[in-house]
């Protein structure tokens, strides 16, 4: 990975967090964004610079188009390219699909499809300039199954399901894999996953424990190699065993 760049969206935390880290473990150079809280995305730049890759924080909200067009000029101007996308940021509101109001609808569009759609555009044409790049996805399990009062959020992930499927095809032959994960159960740092909920989850799981971040990382991370240059256009869940529909 030395001498490539990542733009990881929501690395202040959990799942992006864990993919930072591991890129930069690699020699990655890491693009990260957070839409708030700057101090964790800090936090991360200072591990990326001690595994001797460099680190750029850029903070937007990524439903804003404008300031996600600025994000990818910004990363594009510091690095050249970005070789490899990680659209891992995500809103995830409840709530009864009759209730929804257009603009909590357009919100999570915007977050979790439409912020994807700039990024890819922004960055493939330096991909296939390149002859090589990675475009990594993420679904979820709620999304797969029709998520429980969360229709928007179940419409913007088989979204990018649809948009992983067009651009493995149209750009696979060019050098540049897209992918999408379905993530199991990953409980925030901040949760206590010590109640009951949790702990019917945990066994419930046939592995008999809930998800960490290194879990998504490593899938990640065989992606990013050469040798899983030939994975293109698919969803990998990884979530313990959990028997998904799709």
């Amino acid at each position: 990975m030395k001498g490539k760049t990542a733009l990881v969206t929501g690395s202040g935390r959990n799942i992006g967090r864990g993919i930072a880290l591991h890129l930069a473990g690699a020699g990655c150079n890491v693009v990260l964004n957070g839409s708030q809280d700057r101090a964790a995305c800090e936090t991360v730049a200072e591990k990326v610079r001690a595994a001797g890759a460099e680190a750029t924080i850029e903070m937007c909200d990524i439903g804003d188009r404008e300031a996600v067009l600025a994000m990818a000029a910004s990363a594009l101007d510091q690095f050249g390219t970005v070789d490899i996308l990680i659209n891992n940021a995500a809103i995830r509101p409840g709530g009864d699909f009759l209730e929804v109001s257009e603009d909590d609808w357009n919100k999570v569009m915007d977050v979790n499809f439409t912020a994807a759609f700039h990024l890819c555009r922004a960055f493939m044409p330096g991909m296939i300039a390149k002859g090589w790049g990675r475009i990594v996805n993420f679904t979820g399990m709620n999304a797969q199954m029709g998520g429980h009062s969360r229709p928007a959020v179940t419409v913007s992930k088989h979204a990018m399901w649809g948009l992983t499927k067009t651009l493995s095809r149209d750009y696979g032959p060019k050098g540049v894999t897209t992918n999408i994960i379905s993530p199991g159960t990953f409980p925030d740092i901040s949760v206590d996953t010590s109640t009951p909920d949790f702990e019917a989850m945990r066994q419930a799981n046939p592995s008999g424990r809930l998800g960490t971040p290194d879990d998504i990382a490593a899938v990640v991370d065989l992606l990013m190699t050469d040798e899983g240059g030939f994975i293109n256009g698919q969803m990998l869940q990884v979530n313990g065993g959990v028997v998904n529909q799709f």
